[in-house]
């Protein structure tokens, strides 16, 4: 899809936080797409005319000979540039400057000093704390440089070169805990990069509705309607652009929630679409029997979706498109360009080669989670369809640990439904973005009724995010998880001791599989 949005390039240097830049830019509404450095051609970004280019941050030395690096003429395209952290060593590094090993090295909060009446911290206090990661330092800016930050260990902490719109921070603004990180990154941004701010989910809905309609003409499009956010919003979006060329099909895979599969149904009765319902149980129960490692009920789970889809579609007649609600989060973790793979999405990782549909439309795959809840609104969706909890395509069967059988599903959906029912009652869901049950493998000793038990632990969790790139765990209430638990053991069999995960994202993923 050819965007109408100013453009912003960010070249991906293999730091921890490049994603959140992104949605940091994208919160400023100036539109940005993440390329790696292996890719950035030098030719083919002046074709792009990005309106700004971001460095990110990375793990490695930038003066060794197998670092990550990028031709000099970058610096010569008269586009403004800021480099964070790594990025900051590379321009400097790559400009003339000195970059060593720090005498002491610094994580974390900082405290800063800040030369404010440089374009980047115009405005701002002269001394406030930074989130800082790095072992290497910018011992000497190139010439033509000011210093407009620094730390007592750390003499360049920014610097800038405003004549050829080159900015560099050592910190990260991007992180939560860099003070005043936002309005950094907004300075440069407006400032030094004089970004209009046009990335609004009306322009985004516009142009997507325009490029479907071209790329489809008159031919048919098969969605897989789950019921969750993505899916609903891309069969929203698909049908402003297309109408009645557009079937829906819910394959019903028997990994749902409770009572999901009719709620789902019932949501989508009123709609002008097609809409078939699957019921395909049977089927993903015995492909997966016997299988326990996530990433292959993952591919499974992928490929049997489609096989349904194709089957359906020649019932149907033939269909020449099927679409998906790819989202931005899906391509990062499932591997795009050198990110590592975290877990394959069955809708990214998990397709087979060899599908039988002319092309495959995924027109919400430069969004972000909260862009595409923005969108929905946008397109007149119910504000009660557009924030529903967050589900995996896979469904229970990625909160399963182990074997994933009937009697499972029926523990982990009642289980799952009583945390969901106490935490509606005591008002909390709201400000929680995520929260599920996890039917784990492990069995514990339990006592109850004077008789022994040896049955299964259930872990609760629960999250706070913005992307879901990142991610806390939600501070919910200890009487909260005590009514939890308590109606849970009371209430569903074979559970007999419960957990709560208060683990963040990094180092885990917000699911467990």
């Amino acid at each position: 899809m050819e965007l109408k949005n100013q453009k912003l390039i960010i070249i991906d240097f293999g730091g921890q936080y490049n994603q959140l830049i992104a949605r940091r830019v994208r919160e400023c509404g100036v539109y940005c797409e993440v390329l790696p450095y292996k890719k950035a051609d030098i030719s083919a970004i002046k074709s792009d005319r990005p309106v700004a280019i971001i460095f990110t941050g990375g793990p490695n030395s930038v003066y060794l000979d197998s670092s990550p690096t990028i031709s000099k003429e970058i610096f010569e395209l008269g586009i403004p540039i800021l480099g964070i952290c790594y990025g900051a060593q590379l321009m400097a590094y790559s400009l003339g400057g000195s970059v060593k090993s720090a005498p002491t090295s610094e994580y974390g909060k900082t405290n800063t000093d800040f030369k404010t009446d440089s374009v980047l911290f115009g405005g701002l206090p002269e001394k406030s704390v930074t989130w800082m990661s790095h072992t290497d330092y910018i011992a000497k800016a190139p010439d033509g440089f000011r210093i407009t930050a620094s730390t007592p260990v750390c003499p360049v902490a920014a610097m800038e070169d405003p004549e050829r719109g080159l900015y560099a921070v050592q910190f990260h603004p991007e992180v939560n805990h860099t003070q005043h990180g936002s309005d950094i990154i907004k300075a440069f941004l407006f400032n030094a990069a004089k970004c209009l701010g046009d990335w609004t989910m009306e322009s985004f809905a516009a142009t997507a509705i325009e490029d479907i309609r071209r790329r489809v003409g008159d031919k048919k499009v098969l969605l897989g309607l789950s019921g969750g956010v993505d899916s609903s919003v891309c069969a929203a979006l698909l049908s402003k652009a297309i109408g009645s060329q557009l079937t829906c099909i819910f394959v019903d895979h028997g990994l749902m929630r409770k009572n999901e599969g009719d709620e789902v149904e019932q949501a989508f009765s009123d709609w002008d679409i097609n809409f078939v319902r699957v019921n395909a149980e049977a089927l993903f129960l015995e492909k997966l029997a016997g299988v326990t490692e996530p990433e292959r009920k993952r591919k499974i789970i992928g490929e049997e979706f489609i096989r349904v889809f194709e089957s359906e579609s020649r019932k149907l007649g033939h269909m020449d498109y099927l679409a998906q609600g790819t989202i931005y989060p899906d391509i990062i973790e499932s591997g795009a360009g050198d990110a590592a793979v975290i877990k394959s999405h069955h809708n990214v990782g998990g397709l087979p080669k060899d599908i039988d549909f002319k092309e495959v439309i995924e027109p919400l795959r430069l969004l972000f989670k909260d862009e595409v809840r923005a969108l929905g609104l946008t397109l007149g969706l119910s504000p009660t369809l557009v924030y529903r909890q967050p589900f995996p395509g896979p469904g229970l069967a990625v909160r399963i640990i182990g074997e994933i059988t009937k009697e499972r599903l029926e523990i982990l959906r009642n289980a799952d439904w009583v945390f969901r029912d106490e935490l509606a009652k005591s008002g909390i869901d709201r400000d929680i973005n995520q929260f599920f049950a996890v039917l784990t493998s492990m069995r514990s000793v339990g006592v109850m009724g004077d008789g022994r038990t040896y049955d299964y632990t259930l872990a609760l969790r629960a999250v706070t995010t913005t992307d879901f790139m990142t991610a806390d765990f939600a501070r919910i209430p200890y009487d909260v998880l005590e009514r939890c638990a308590s109606r849970i053991v009371n209430e569903v069999k074979s559970i007999n001791r419960i957990v709560y995960d208060i683990t963040t994202k990094p180092p885990a993923t917000i699911e467990w599989e």
